[in-house]
């Protein structure tokens, strides 16, 4: 019998934590600072039939409050009724869903920093990793390197974590320099 047990044997979860929300990257009208969090509301102005609509952020240095604009002049009948409740009540999932929306940060010209947002929660030892399948759940789709991941799942350097990868002993369904933030599994074996 060989002594090599296929990589189904053993299974581990890594999941990406959250823990906070994303900086907004984006230069302040009334300091130099460029950092903004979401203060958690929304400002909804009506005009007659039409509708305004802005995530509102303050800066993090002079605290003054800027707007994202996500909708701007569209007709009240035109936006969902539930969705404009959840902006009329500063719904915090919301708020959530939108910070963390790249596209939106593309559309209205800012950046998102993930810096300090998650944290890797694993249920192996360290010394313990084969023959392995490990499966990585994202609890926020924060954009993190597989490289990273895999120093800190298996408290190794960059180097060594290249090396198993390069000897093919750690398989991944991506490359170990590409940015995740989705779901996947890998196996060590």
């Amino acid at each position: 019998m060989s002594e090599f047990r296929a990589p189904a044997d053993r299974k581990s979860l890594w999941v990406v934590r959250e823990l906070g929300l994303p900086v907004i990257v984006r230069p302040c009208p009334s300091c130099r600072s460029t950092r903004h969090r979401p203060t958690g509301k929304f400002r909804v102005n009506a005009s007659g039939k039409l509708l305004d609509v802005w995530l509102l952020i303050g800066c993090e240095q002079c605290g003054r409050t800027s707007k994202i604009p996500l909708y701007e002049r569209v007709h009240v009948q035109a936006l969902d009724h539930r969705r404009l409740l959840m902006f009329e009540r500063n719904d915090p999932a919301m708020v959530r869903q939108l910070v963390m929306d790249t596209a939106l940060a593309g559309r209205s010209g800012y950046q998102l920093d993930w810096t300090g947002t998650w944290a890797l929660d694993t249920d192996m030892p360290f010394y313990d990793m084969e023959p392995l399948e490990v499966f990585v759940r994202f609890e926020l789709p924060a954009p993190i390197r597989v490289v990273k991941l895999l120093m800190a799942g298996f408290g190794l350097s960059r180097s060594a974590v290249r090396g198993l990868v390069d000897s093919g002993r750690l398989r991944l369904p991506v490359d170990v320099d590409a940015r995740v933030r989705e779901d996947f599994s890998l196996f060590v074996g």
